[in-house]
């Protein structure tokens, strides 16, 4: 089992008025309010029926996290009893933390050199609060293809997440463990996407033949799949936030554990899957994620809109690095989150509703522009810098 945490540094709404007068580019008040929400819907009461199984079924039940680094610091800021809710996890040596882009940013399709820089912020981020060096990474909603592989293998990690795609595995099944192609020997770890998609989307719907699922039935249908492993990848906020408590999802949680030891079926964290000969070859020559029916990266890149502004949010990278100003260089990190983009998206049929559900704006236009105006600004910010380097430099020479 493998959660994600993320949230990320909501815009406020930026208007052309802005530009050149106001550098605050988030919604501060809205990040902490869902903060302390989510904290209490979901990251403290799940996070402790993980404990409470931890304690249950020592050295038994496992699972994994990958939390972003801008999570990470909003819980600091605003919720610092969920990292200590945490910690208290982590004490009964149950859960592994995996790497990834500290910003949950599209780096790697755009730039090498940030997605490295995120990737080690990130670690350093986790060995500080956990004490764990991540041997297995999970890039950025779970967007994977052959040449991140040699990438990811290269910064020394192990082992990587990616979705069991239909298209891409045919007739094999995700239950096993997989050699990364272009790579000396990473393992590939795939998502059984219906599996956990029962859990994360089909829960509590009334008019799936499923409900209601219980730990039992669930069980039921994983048991008889044959396999090295079941990967259930998912949005930690599924428990309580995206499924709410009446919904009897942390009973769900509480009580399947129990349900698969009973019936011989064991928990392990991504490492220990390592030592788990690979089955066979994996080959994605085409960037595949878990977003959407598609599978691709359609949901951030996807329209004009999105491709012109993180083409133009990437182009001003050296000059933002260049001026060495730290609060300028974060803010431009912040806005590398992939949210942003996804906020832009105009797709509206299958995936409408989830789409709409995510996106804090009326219409992707509108983030659009918000999101362009503060390229202008932040592009305005640069200039102001690089143009008093260079006074303050003439000053030096002329007085030598």
């Amino acid at each position: 089992m493998y959660f994600q945490i993320h949230q990320p540094h909501r815009m406020r709404k930026y208007t052309i008025f802005d530009i050149g007068k106001n550098p605050d580019y988030f919604d501060d008040n809205k990040n902490r309010e869902v903060m302390e929400k989510v904290a209490k819907k979901c990251y403290l009461p799940a996070t402790q029926v993980l404990i409470d199984n931890a304690l249950a079924h020592p050295g038994r039940f496992k699972c994994a996290f990958s939390i972003t680094g801008v999570a990470l610091d909003q819980m600091e800021k605003s919720a610092p009893e969920v990292i200590s809710k945490l910690q208290e996890l982590n004490s009964t040596g149950c859960v592994e933390f995996l790497g990834e882009t500290y910003y949950h940013s599209l780096s790697y399709l755009f730039n090498k050199d940030e997605f490295r820089s995120q990737v080690e912020s990130h670690d350093k981020k986790i060995q500080q609060l956990f004490g764990q060096k991540p041997q297995v990474f999970r890039n950025t909603e779970l967007i994977y293809y052959n040449e991140l592989a040699s990438v990811v293998e290269s910064m020394g990690y192990k082992a990587i997440l990616a979705e069991g795609a239909d298209h891409v595995l045919g007739w094999r099944s995700p239950n096993f463990v997989y050699h990364a192609k272009t790579t000396k020997g990473l393992k590939l770890l795939l998502k059984n996407y219906k599996l956990s998609d029962d859990i994360a989307f089909r829960f509590s719907q009334r008019t799936w033949e499923g409900w209601p699922l219980t730990a039992s039935k669930f069980i039921d249908w994983a048991h008889p799949q044959l396999g090295d492993s079941i990967n259930l990848f998912m949005d930690y906020e599924t428990f309580g936030e995206h499924q709410w408590e009446d919904t009897g999802i942390f009973e769900f949680m509480r009580h399947m554990p129990a349900e698969a030891l009973s019936r011989g079926m064991g928990f392990k964290k991504p490492s220990e899957l390592l030592a788990v000969p690979a089955k066979d070859e994996i080959d994605m020559h085409t960037p595949v994620s878990w977003a959407d029916v598609e599978r691709d990266t359609s949901a951030w890149l996807g329209n004009k809109m999105q491709d012109h502004a993180a083409a133009k949010l990437y182009s001003l990278r050296e000059a933002v690095i260049g001026t060495g100003d730290a609060r300028l260089i974060e803010d431009w990190r912040k806005l590398t989150t992939s949210d942003h983009f996804y906020y832009m998206c105009t797709k509206w049929f299958n995936d409408g509703d989830v789409h709409k559900y995510f996106n804090p704006y009326e219409t992707p236009y509108e983030s659009y522009i918000a999101f362009m105006n503060i390229l202008q600004d932040l592009q305005m910010r640069c200039e102001t810098i690089d143009h008093a380097k260079t006074i303050s430099a003439e000053a030096q020479s002329q007085a030598m």
